[in-house]
């Protein structure tokens, strides 16, 4: 008997014992062509469960108020019921892939004794014969690997291979009904172009749901099913003009079946291929807050709450099918954009950036540039988050400069000064001896031989307070020789510092005057934790992830009382005469209590703005990302405006004002807490000795009204 007279024979045991018993048309292993499996006592065909793992589907990022902002994916998927797919659209892919699908079980014998005659024919494979059953099996099989090995052993043009699928398909056949194989099928198809499922593929071939899909489409979407890559309409002409001819093929196998007329099937036939490639949407470039979005992506990829391993993370953002609300703030975003847009253009050379975070709890309400983020290569676009460290998709960051004259203040509080208690401090300041200063490990560090400066020189008697408001120099340095070196440091860390790209603080004696480089969103962190009253919160993205299948799990602020509240108080009151008294007098608080510190690096190579309320802090940052040594801002047109030098209230300093006012618009002020003034001392009863003098020059500019006096209580 030859071998299509075998194969009839057990097709036709097949079919009298209701399921598959017999024939299986196989690629050859030898020179045959085709192989065939006879019976089964000799390949043990019993039905097999199919592990199905979860389909990669798209994961959506949400803001504070659940509209989404971005989508991150694997593959681009929308997994959609069967009722939510167009009645043509099944007919269509029944009608090509497998007419008889509602016929037999989890083989069509028919079908494939069919595919084996015309192979038989053709001395290869020209008809696979294959069940939507068959071909889900399939599917689901590539996408469960993992390597290029597994991938590979699931496409095999094997026995082994084949045989697993014929049980898999058994399994499935008996564990589901028809419709949900083919909704399952549906799903999980790939139709090219990027796209995975038939939603995401009505979506990118002609901008509409599955639901809505017309002949013309539905019989696109079913001819693209066969050889994907070699009809994705989105690799040119030759590939549509392929893939409007397979359109042609199902048309007319459709009216073949009588599923439609001739004439519908030639009225569908003269429409165009109608390929509108709409953009997928994703990806943090097409995001609208796009540096939050890269801030997003990375607190998932490199925190352990979300999976034990990098490749767990990865699987999990792009795989999952994720609800992701976060805690960005579409008012706040809008006023720091706007405010940023305002003092800084997206062409100058110096950039701008800010983080807006929530007190008490880490909420990171906003992040802006002045450059757009893209990855294409273009003077005005960043490709990393100008807003965040290194492990948040950021960079090396800006020197802080005087913003951490703060923790130095912060920490003579905590070791018992008063907010009037001084010294005078000099011109110039020199480490009195090389080992002045000790390092948390135990170091001797001090340089004998360099002087620190005030730049305008600022001599003179000055307390917490007056030498805070004018962020003199050599005063800081003096009080950081009091209080040490290493628990200044200690505090910084105890607010969450770190430097941005990730290594070691540097802990020389210049630690007060901002020597490390930082990002936004640490500093304004950091400031964020005075105006709660000393409590920090770790800064937090994500507030709540719902998976695929619902499940939701809520993310706390992660928080601890890093500061007495009464130290917190005291600087808060100390820093918010920065606003009234000090280097940011000419620009003025906010119409509610407020407090901040300007920073001015090193001949203005950076500069920089921190401030606070209790309900909101923000920091900005401004310096030139080609390298802030080698360009200063100094001589330099900024937002239109030339500025001989840049100072941190002269651009940084505007952009905070501009962005809380506009972000806390609405929002109830909330007071600072007094200061103790039994601990702290005060301008109580107990200020009856006043003192009238001339404030000095600061070093973050020249102040204002610099002739008029200020009332100072002596120590």
């Amino acid at each position: 008997m030859n071998a299509t007279g075998k194969v009839l024979r057990l097709a036709a045991m097949g079919a009298a014992a209701g399921v598959l018993v017999a024939g299986i048309a196989l690629p050859a292993v030898g020179g045959a062509g085709v192989g065939l499996v006879s019976a089964v006592e000799d390949v043990g065909l019993e039905p097999r469960d199919l592990a199905e793992p979860p389909l990669a589907q798209v994961s959506v990022v949400q803001d504070v108020k659940g509209h989404e902002i971005a989508r991150f994916y694997e593959q681009y998927r929308e997994v959609v019921p069967l009722d939510h797919i167009a009645d043509i659209m099944k007919t269509a892919i029944i009608s090509i892939e497998d007419y008889r699908f509602y016929e037999h079980g989890p083989i069509d014998i028919e079908g494939t004794v069919r595919a084996l005659a015309k192979n038989l024919q053709s001395g290869g494979v020209a008809q696979g014969g294959s069940s939507i059953t068959q071909q889900y099996v399939k599917q689901v099989l590539l996408n469960a690997a993992q390597t290029e090995e597994e991938k590979n052993k699931a496409l095999a043009p094997s026995y082994a291979r084949k045989l697993n699928e014929l049980r898999y398909a058994m399994g499935v056949e008996e564990k589901y009904s028809k419709d949900e194989i083919l909704e399952k099928y549906l799903n999980i198809a790939y139709f090219g172009a990027g796209a995975y499922g038939v939603e995401a593929a009505a979506k990118r071939f002609f901008g509409v749901s599955a639901s809505e899909l017309t002949l013309s489409q539905a019989a696109t979407l079913a001819g693209a099913v066969q050889d994907p890559n070699a009809t994705d309409p989105n690799l040119g002409k030759t590939s549509r003009d392929r893939l409007l001819k397979r359109r042609n093929v199902v048309l007319d196998r459709m009216a073949e079946l009588n599923k439609i007329t001739k004439d519908q099937a030639a009225e569908a036939k003269k429409a165009r291929l109608g390929y509108k490639g709409t953009p997928l949407p994703g990806g943090c470039e097409s995001s609208t807050y796009p540096y939050f979005c890269v801030y997003v992506r990375n607190e998932i990829l490199r925190n352990p709450d979300f999976g034990k391993t990098a490749k767990q993370r990865l699987a999990f953002l792009n795989r999952g099918g994720l609800t992701i609300r976060t805690t960005i703030d579409p008012t706040m975003q809008a006023a720091a954009d706007k405010a940023i847009r305002k003092w800084v253009h997206p062409s100058d050379n110096p950039v701008a950036a800010e983080a807006l975070v929530q007190p008490g709890t880490g909420a990171i309400k906003a992040m802006a540039a002045s450059r757009p983020y893209g990855t294409r290569k273009s003077k005005n676009q960043m490709s990393y988050n100008l807003v965040a460290d290194a492990a948040h998709g950021g960079g090396i960051g800006f020197q802080a400069g005087s913003t951490f004259k703060t923790f130095t203040l912060l920490t003579a509080l905590k070791q018992g000064m008063k907010i009037n208690d001084g010294f005078s401090a000099g011109a110039g300041y020199t480490a009195p001896g090389a080992s002045a200063f000790k390092t948390c490990a135990g170091g001797a560090v001090g340089d004998p031989n360099w002087t620190v400066t005030n730049d305008e020189g600022s001599p003179g008697w000055l307390t917490l307070q007056t030498g805070t408001w004018h962020s003199v120099n050599t005063f800081f340095m003096e009080l950081e020789h009091r209080v040490g070196l290493c628990d200044v440091v200690k505090t910084a860390k105890s607010l969450g510092i770190h430097r941005s790209d990730g290594t070691a603080l540097h802990e020389f004696e210049t630690f007060t005057l901002g020597i490390n480089e930082m990002d936004p969103v640490t500093v304004a962190n950091a400031y964020a934790a005075i105006g709660a009253r000393g409590r920090y919160c770790a800064p937090m993205a994500i507030t709540r992830i719902t998976d695929s299948t619902g499940k939701t799990t809520d993310y706390r602020a992660k928080c601890r009382q890093a500061l007495d509240p009464e130290v917190a108080d005291a600087a808060a009151h100390i820093l918010s005469g920065v606003l009234t008294k000090g280097t940011m007098a000419a620009v003025g608080g906010i119409g509610r209590d407020a407090a901040g510190k300007t920073g001015t690096t090193d001949a203005s190579a950076a500069a920089w703005f921190a401030g606070f309320t209790p309900d909101l802090a923000g920091a900005v940052s401004l310096g030139d990302p080609r390298g802030s040594s080698k360009y200063k801002l100094n001589g330099v047109t900024i937002g239109g405006r030339y500025y001989g030098s840049v100072f941190g209230a002269s651009v940084p300093g505007p952009i905070w004002k501009d962005t809380m006012m506009g972000a806390l618009r609405g929002v109830p002020p909330t007071d600072f807490t007094p200061v103790d003034a039994g601990r702290f001392g005060g301008c109580g009863d107990s200020c009856r000795s006043l003192v009238s003098v001339t404030p000095p020059t600061g070093d973050d500019g020249p102040l204002p009204g610099d002739n008029t006096p200020v009332t100072i209580l002596p120590n």
